[in-house]
């Protein structure tokens, strides 16, 4: 059970990365459904820089350049050319599965090995890691998992506690009232969609050279989706989606532990499924969002 919960811990961090740059994002009125092709491709540029490199810190920056990239595509198509936020972002999710799939076998070609890298090493904590239970669930992570748990609150801070959150907030709401003040918020929501980007690069690296040490073009298979509802399980609170992004882990972990002990009773198939049932079975549930007033529509300035 205790290696069960740290686990769950690990596999929840790159879906609260993802949900909390969803969260920022979001609070400005831009919807990135491009997310789980963010995953996909920082995924893709987290595996291919640690292994030409042979360094995990290049491999995580080139994710992130990645993140961005894919971020930028979104933004652009979405902001400045005001197309509809859910098409582009199915477009470009689309395109970049196609991608990585190309350019992984252009680069690499098809091996007859898997090709693999060296994962991130559990860092435990001094002291802490020796407390008994506790510390081998919270204290014997990556770096990557303790950078997120202080991630949480330093975004929560941000939204609630400083002027920049009140106009990345006031931008979701009441983009008028924010170009009236003099900011311009199409740059505001830019911003926003690249910090986004930036997280989900790092989520998806996660995948490839934080957990498994490796690339298939199924590595993702849809946990970004599972990050962008997070965002509003989470209500578009970051503290929340911390909560949310747990439960999602642990029942990740779950999969992944039933399905290491074999045939059951139950088909392994069904608990790796968990996560998704578990997706589709909440947002049914959920009556009431607390949606920012503006989300997913374009904005334009009155001459």
């Amino acid at each position: 059970m205790i290696k069960l919960l740290a686990n769950a811990l690990f596999m929840s961090t790159p879906l609260i990365l993802g949900a909390c740059g969803e969260v920022v994002a979001e609070r400005t009125g831009m919807m990135v459904t491009a997310v789980e092709g963010i995953f996909l491709f920082g995924a893709w540029g987290g595996f291919v820089g640690a292994y030409f490199t042979k360094s995990l810190l290049l491999g995580f920056l080139a994710a992130i350049a990645c993140g961005v990239l894919v971020a930028l595509l979104y933004a652009v198509t979405t902001i400045h050319m005001q197309q509809n936020q859910v098409v582009m972002g199915t477009a470009v999710n689309i395109l970049m599965t196609g991608i990585c799939e190309f350019f992984y076998r252009v680069i690499f070609g098809t091996p007859l090995e898997p090709l693999t890298v060296k994962p991130l090493p559990v860092l435990p904590v001094p002291l802490l890691a020796d407390i008994p239970v506790l510390g081998t669930i919270l204290f014997r992570q990556n770096l990557i998992t303790y950078l997120t748990w202080i991630l949480v609150p330093a975004v929560l801070f941000l939204l609630y506690k400083t002027s920049l959150g009140l106009t990345l907030r006031s931008t979701g709401e009441n983009p008028e009232a924010v170009d009236v003040a003099g900011i311009r918020v199409n740059r505001v929501r830019l911003l926003a969609v690249l910090f986004a980007g930036i997280l989900g690069g790092i989520a998806g690296a996660y995948y490839s050279i934080g957990d498994i040490g490796m690339y298939t073009t199924s590595i993702i298979s849809g946990r970004g989706w599972i990050a962008f509802a997070i965002c509003f399980l989470g209500n578009w609170n970051p503290l929340l989606a911390l909560g949310a992004g747990v439960v999602f882990g642990t029942s990740d972990a779950v999969g992944v532990y039933v399905k290491s002990l074999g045939s059951g009773f139950f088909p392994s198939e069904l608990f790796t499924a968990l996560p998704y049932i578990l997706t589709i079975l909440l947002t049914v549930v959920r009556r009431r969002f607390n949606a920012p007033a503006k989300l997913g529509t374009a904005y334009v300035k009155e001459h």
